[in-house]
């Protein structure tokens, strides 16, 4: 039976209209860079839980980045909470989008959009992928440009590592520094491979996806026709996937 513990928000940022983070104060189990947790609130006749990725470090105050949907159950009252509000955190996380899930290779590719990023980000800060990886490109795609949420926490992140590279989507406005459209079809006119200056190879490449299922799903087939399969314990590949919701 899962464990759940009473944490409190620390703090809070707002990206944008609908995005929003909270750092809780929450006494949680040990977790591995990549993986998530519950968070929930009571309702009138039972709990609303729902699964966020940590975004903070190991071993930092957890951090969420949530994005508000109208008329879900709970991510409306998770935005209205504020610094001493009160949540319920589930204490032991889960997930194997983790590195130590990841076979060898030379270049990692973290590709997501919207709040996925969120893994990634903590993975960044956790370390262990700067000595794994000659070569790090974090791709992450969203609609209008205020939605690049952890972009400066992302610069502060990488500062100095010669083998990073960002590459931000916009898909609805041109937005500066950012390519337009949709990651799949960057990956498919190679266009995604030229900002990089990196070719996504089975040899070499072995990428982590998370966000909007359908993109995870279009990347995956677009990752196929270079070659590269989807990793198993059984049958190791390149691919290590988290559908977003």
């Amino acid at each position: 039976m899962a464990e759940w513990i009473t944490g409190r928000v620390k703090a809070r940022t707002n990206w944008s209209r609908n995005l929003f983070s909270l750092v809780v104060e929450a006494e949680v189990a040990p977790f591995k860079a990549g993986q998530f947790t519950k968070l929930a609130l009571e309702g009138d006749d039972r709990k609303v839980a729902r699964a966020y990725s940590y975004v903070n470090a190991p071993g930092q105050d957890p951090e969420f980045y949530l994005v508000t949907i109208p008329e879900g159950q709970l991510t409306p009252r998770l935005a209205e909470l504020l610094p001493g509000d009160e949540l319920l955190v589930q204490r032991t996380a889960a997930g194997f989008l983790t590195l130590d899930e990841v076979p060898p290779g030379r270049d990692l590719w973290l590709i997501a959009t919207g709040t996925g990023v969120g893994p990634f980000v903590s993975i960044l800060a956790e370390g262990e992928c700067w000595q794994r990886f000659e070569r790090i490109v974090l791709v992450h795609g969203v609609r209008f440009a205020d939605e690049l949420g952890y972009r400066q926490q992302i610069e502060r992140l990488t500062a100095g590592r010669a083998g990073f590279c960002y590459v931000p989507f916009v898909s609805r406005e041109p937005a500066e520094g950012a390519l337009g459209g949709r990651i799949t079809h960057a990956i498919a006119d190679g266009s995604l491979e030229a900002r990089a200056g990196l070719v996504l190879t089975p040899e070499h490449s072995r990428v982590m996806l998370c966000g909007n299922p359908q993109m995870v799903r279009d990347t995956i087939a677009e990752l196929r026709e270079r070659g590269l399969e989807k990793h198993l314990r059984r049958k190791p590949g390149q691919i290590l996937m988290e559908n977003y919701w």
